[in-house]
């Protein structure tokens, strides 16, 4: 019986780590979206959210049944309660995802961002996927400190979104409101899923060693 239990509890972690890759692909392939015009891409992004929202009610229904029903405590309590945290913000990092492709296809069949900020928009987008994929390896090995090499990443996000902002604010800016406004959007977009990400990281730290690292977004 405790076995079978265990192997609950493993398999929520399981879960995770399979609903990370989820959001992985979406924040991808609304890059893809975003920076080819690509509409196809776009809606499919958009269609996909609805296996990550099922994705999280699957994972909530076995952390409450766990709850109900074994009454967990200490470390096993901790894992749940962090399971049910951690499911609540991958979905939240889908729905941002969503949030760029839906970018995508209002300007179509035109690409939303303007040549002259294509570099930077594509680097936000690497360093976001880039700790979307730390995320996972952090989940699946309770690996502390690739939890603070994800925190670390989120350092050029918020670098790379102020820079951003200069281009949009300065006089020479040649694009019209609404490509600014875009990629005031697109910035916000991408920096909430690194800090998401930070977030996920620091709960298994949390989880690991029972500690807090920080301060959670």
């Amino acid at each position: 019986m405790r076995e079978a239990y265990k192997d609950q509890l493993d398999g929520i972690l399981d879960d995770l780590v399979i609903m990370t890759h989820q959001v992985k692909r979406a924040v991808s392939q609304s890059t893809i979206a975003l920076l080819t015009g690509d509409a196809g891409v776009a809606e499919q992004v958009i269609s996909d959210d609805a296996d990550i929202d099922r994705a999280r009610e699957r994972i909530e229904d076995k952390c409450f049944e766990l709850l109900s029903l074994q009454q967990p405590v200490a470390g096993d309590l901790r894992q749940i309660v962090a399971g049910l945290r951690m499911v609540a913000e991958l979905e939240r990092m889908g729905d941002l995802a969503v949030h760029v492709a839906k970018v995508a296809r209002l300007r179509l069949p035109h690409t939303a961002v303007p040549e002259s900020i294509e570099p930077s928009v594509r680097r936000m987008a690497a360093v976001a996927q880039d700790m979307v994929s730390k995320v996972a390896v952090v989940i699946a090995e309770r690996d502390v400190d690739a939890a603070r090499e994800v925190e670390a990443a989120d350092e050029e996000i918020d670098k790379l979104r102020r820079a951003t902002f200069q281009e949009i604010l300065d006089p020479g800016w040649a694009h019209g409101v609404e490509p600014a406004i875009d990629i005031a959007l697109l910035g916000r977009y991408y920096e909430r899923i690194a800090d998401h990400a930070v977030s996920l990281a620091r709960r298994v730290v949390f989880l690991v060693t029972g500690e807090h690292p920080g301060a959670q977004h």
